[in-house]
């Protein structure tokens, strides 16, 4: 799954999010056309802030439908029509890979939080 993911990334994040998960130059900081640059999805980013559901529905469906913000722009493409849910995990798997154990934990404790919040 790991060298599936790494596969994938490289051909369809690495562009954008760099290849060793850097992000782009400024990425807290809206560009001239309004649009956030894409974000490092290494331990400076945010991505481990978010549970494993809110990712993959942001990486199929885009930003603003997974935020529920219609209005949002953004240049991250949805890739719903191009990953299926296997590609898109196996993706976060090997972004995940790539954190340290600390954050992996911190990661794995806002997933269980979310599960138990959907079971209520």
């Amino acid at each position: 799954m790991l060298q599936r993911g790494a596969q994938i990334y490289q051909a369809q994040c690495a562009s954008c999010h760099g290849a060793n998960l850097e992000g782009q130059a400024n990425w807290r900081e809206r560009g001239a056309d309004g649009r956030l640059p894409a974000p490092p999805h290494d331990e400076r980013g945010h991505t481990w802030h978010h549970p494993d559901e809110v990712l993959i529905r942001i990486t199929r469906d885009g930003v603003a439908k997974a935020a529920g913000l219609p209005d949002y722009v953004s240049s991250m493409p949805t890739f719903g029509d191009s990953l299926s849910d296997a590609d898109i995990v196996a993706v976060l798997s090997w972004i995940k890979s790539r954190w340290s154990s600390d954050i992996r934990t911190h990661q794995d404790d806002i997933n269980r939080q979310a599960n138990q919040a959907a079971q209520r």
